[in-house]
């Protein structure tokens, strides 16, 4: 008889039974069974197995309790580690230890004669054993492993029997740590050896059986500490792996983005919709006046650089186009007229903003933000220097993560090159389906026109009819039904010859369409590339990052080469482009340059700009003389411009330029003071040496002002005047003249020239350095004809009789004529400095 009684404490099932047995004598016992496998076993908190088999937990132990009832057992515990404790009695006149091991044998006959043990996966693997301990009843979050620790209450257990227990090499004295293969054995082991006393030589040990953690607290950072060399490596090559495999593509989504404008919210329709019924009803607004660029009527100068700027663009790249001239004369105004004007995709890099940066990091991100390359770590460059320093002392040598500027920005440039790949290869794509659209729809115009010429014709025939109407064998077969393609088919015998004039038509129409497909292909190939300009390439005014020209020289060579992009540099002197032409050596540059306009043109503009502007007026013979003051400078033409409309009349907006220029160029020339002077890089006798000459002259000849006084042949100043844009050298054959930095700097050089104390006071300080070397010069020939004389006195009569001391009597009379010349130079240098003094006294 079997009795089951339930009572459930919390995840707890208790089952027990009793059985009666009529045989008095038998000696009764207790004991216990381990079922292994009959729920999941839980390896973490997280390990949702162990809620599928509470939901089935009822259903499991009364299987259980079936299969384990045939063999008189009695008694269930709550699951534990996969598996469920059970409590049972029996009877038995012969040993302990052979009465379990019966009971086992009939236990585990039993459970294969009824296909295993129930499981909560259905699998029927599990298997029972006898607990030879005491079991562990615990409700800890404690969750097996494959490594068992058997710590030892008594003598210690030798290897040996620890061996013949679990079958498996144990470890060291006291305690042992016994690896198992798999988990499911693991917590067999610990469940059924928990508390056996296992008898040694008269003694009992007890076993205390517990799970480890395969890795022992701190163990790998024991292991990374102990090995730097082999972790460092494999760390780095993960980082780089992981930056490379994702945020690389992100970065590249970035730039393809900034490049059509897919995170410009104005470019978006739905804006557009919103503006034009909300925005553009309620303000009212002028036109928006187009002047980016002169009007080509009247800046006839334009031409031809514009012409030579679309003929590039509309080839496929070949080398770089180098758009040069004097500042302010138009060159970005041009190029993004033109780029406009054909609808081209456009990549902008400002050198000079790059140029200002700081730092290496700052420029590295200005260049990031300019190209829509994020994101970007900027700080992780500092990062790796101080990573490299202790990866130097820990190792001998350094990690690899800190990179050089170039490096950096030929990261930068080479995900830009790949975007700009990707831009192209999109754009074609959606150029093709608009042409393929486009072909389509000629085709559907055509076949209308091809049908209605032939039905005016009578040869038309719709094959479709056949099989509606049912003639003949075109019904039976029931062909005839297809679509309506433009075939025309003659009903009548009589007329083949205009069905066949017709066929010959529409064959050469097909062929037509078919070579106007191909040169449209080549076209949309060549307009779906992008454009990258590089504004204010090598500017003027500051010094120059040559690392930064020579990356981006570098990488416009390589776009050039893959015929990635065209690449347009806009520059303020042709010499620039040496970095260019030494990345692209085998390739000629194309040069296109633009100066300033000439009077009648600039004359032209003005006129043009004022009409523009709504104002009338009749430009007289002195406002015209005005005008041409200003020469063909397009920037200060619009300044004249925006003075005049803002109500100045010409001949003061005129003055007030020239004015504000004077200003300007006293400042920069000469500094504010001597102090100031002292920090540029040309003196001021130097510079107001080539202002004065400019002033009474168009433009000198280089070579002269170089070999001159006070220049003697230093090139440097001459070059730092450039820059500041006080001179412009003309190169024809390497430097040939100069002439002023802009058209109307030659009337600031004349102001300046015509200012009788400013004139007074840099003709002193340029005479003043004159009298200087001529008298150095004065008393080098005076030295050297004393020594000339003492030499002249030891010479016996003899020497002089043959003529022996003729050489030195001919340096003499050199020395002396060059002394008195020198001598006659500083006397009417100090008459001009009397003059020029009593200048300075009637200004007291």
């Amino acid at each position: 008889m079997l009795t089951r009684h339930v009572a459930r404490l919390g995840t707890r099932v208790l089952l027990r039974g009793t059985r009666t047995f009529t045989d008095t004598n038998a000696t009764t016992r207790e004991a216990w069974l381990f079922v292994d496998s009959v729920f999941p076993i839980r390896l973490g908190i997280w390990d949702i197995r162990y809620y599928v088999g509470v939901l089935r937990e009822e259903s499991l132990l009364d299987s259980l309790e079936t299969r384990l009832s045939a063999v008189k057992t009695h008694g269930f515990k709550y699951p534990k580690d996969g598996g469920v404790f059970v409590h049972f009695s029996y009877a038995t006149h012969e040993t302990e230890e052979h009465a379990m091991d019966a009971i086992e044998s009939d236990l585990k006959d039993e459970i294969d004669s009824h296909g295993g043990m129930p499981s909560w996966l259905g699998l029927s693997r599990g298997s029972v054993w006898l607990v030879k301990g005491r079991p562990w009843r615990e409700d800890m979050n404690r969750y097996p492993s494959t490594v068992v620790k058997v710590a030892f209450e008594g003598p210690d257990i030798r290897e040996e029997a620890l061996y013949h227990l679990y079958r498996v090499p144990s470890g060291m004295l006291r305690s042992s740590q016994i690896a198992f293969q798999r988990v499911r054995s693991a917590t067999v082991a610990r469940n059924v050896t928990h508390g056996f006393h296992l008898p040694k030589e008269g003694s009992v040990t007890r076993l205390l059986t517990s799970y480890e953690r395969p890795l022992q607290a701190h163990a790998i950072r024991d292991w990374i500490t102990g090995h730097p060399r082999i972790f460092l490596p494999i760390l780095f090559f993960l980082l780089g792996t992981l930056t490379y495999t994702i945020f690389d593509p992100i970065r590249t989504l970035f730039v393809e983005g900034k490049m059509l404008n897919c995170f410009d919210f104005r470019e978006y329709d739905v804006y557009k919709w919103l503006r034009r019924q909300a925005l553009d009803r309620l303000v009212l607004r002028q036109e928006d006046v187009d002047d980016s660029s002169p009007d080509q009527d009247v800046w006839r100068e334009r031409r031809a650089a514009e012409i030579a700027l679309r003929s590039y663009l509309a080839d496929l790249p070949g080398t770089v186009v180098l758009v040069h001239g004097p500042q302010g004369s138009g060159k970005w105004r041009m190029v993004s007229t033109v780029i406009r004007d054909t609808g081209r995709k456009a990549l902008i890099i400002d050198y000079a903003e790059l140029n200002k940066a700081p730092s290496d990091s700052r420029l590295v991100a200005a260049l990031a933000q300019q190209t829509g390359y994020r994101p970007i770590f900027t700080f992780l460059n500092s990062l790796n220097n101080l990573i490299d320093i202790a990866t130097m002392g820990v190792i001998g040598q350094k990690a690899g993560l800190s990179s050089s500027l170039q490096d950096q920005l030929k990261q930068i440039l080479e995900v830009v090159g790949t975007a700009l790949r990707r831009v192209s290869r999109r754009l074609q794509s959606e150029a093709k389906q608009r042409i393929e659209a486009e072909r389509q729809a000629e085709a559907r115009r055509e076949c209308e026109v091809r049908m209605r010429e032939a039905i005016r014709a009578g040869i038309w025939h719709d094959p479709r009819l056949d099989a509606v109407v049912g003639v003949g064998v075109i019904s039976e077969l029931g062909v005839g039904d297809e679509a309506l393609n433009g075939l025309v088919i003659s009903s009548s015998g009589s007329k083949d010859a205009g069905a066949l004039e017709f066929e010959e038509r529409r064959r050469a129409a097909e062929g037509e369409l078919a070579r106007k497909e191909r040169s449209m292909k080549e076209t949309r190939t060549i307009e779906s590339l992008p454009v990258v300009v590089i504004k204010n390439y090598a500017a003027r005014g500051r010094t120059n990052r040559q690392e930064l020209l020579e990356v981006l020289s570098q990488w416009a060579a390589t776009l050039i080469e893959n015929q990635v992009a065209h690449v347009v540099v806009i520059s303020e002197n042709r010499e620039n482009a040496k970095l260019l032409a030494r990345a692209l050596p085998s390739k000629p540059l194309n040069f296109i340059a633009l100066s300033d306009a000439d009077a009648q043109s600039a004359l032209s503009f003005v006129k043009k700009r004022l009409r523009d502007a709504v104002i009338t007026i009749e430009l007289t013979p002195e406002q015209t003389a005005c005008v041409e003051r200003l020469g063909g400078r397009a920037s200060d033409l619009e300044s004249l411009i925006h003075k005049v409309h803002s109500g100045q009349s010409i001949e003061d907006a005129v003055e007030d330029i020239i004015s504000r220029a004077v200003g300007e160029l006293r400042k920069n020339a000469f500094g504010e003071d001597t102090d100031e002077a002292r920090t540029l890089p040309w003196s001021r006798e130097q510079v107001w040496t080539v202002l004065k000459k400019l002033a009474q002259k168009p433009e000198l000849p280089y070579y002269q002002i170089l070999v001159d006084f006070p220049f003697k042949g230093d090139e440097a100043p001459l070059r730092a005047m450039e820059n500041a844009e006080l001179i412009s050298i003309v190169i024809w054959n390497g430097p040939s003249t100069i002439r002023p930095g802009r058209p109307v700097l030659k009337y600031c050089f004349q102001q300046l020239v015509h200012d009788p104390v400013f004139q007074a006071t840099q003709d002193l300080a340029l005479n003043q350095t004159l009298i200087s070397s001529a008298e150095t010069a004065v008393k080098s020939c005076e030295s050297e004809l004393n020594t000339l004389q003492e030499m002249a006195i030891r010479e016996s009569w003899t020497h002089r009789l043959w003529g022996r001391g003729r050489a030195s009597a001919e340096r003499m009379r050199y020395l002396s004529r060059k002394m008195y010349a020198a001598q006659q130079k500083i006397q009417t240098l100090e008459k001009q400095n009397a003059e020029l003094r009593r200048v300075l006294d009637k200004q007291v």
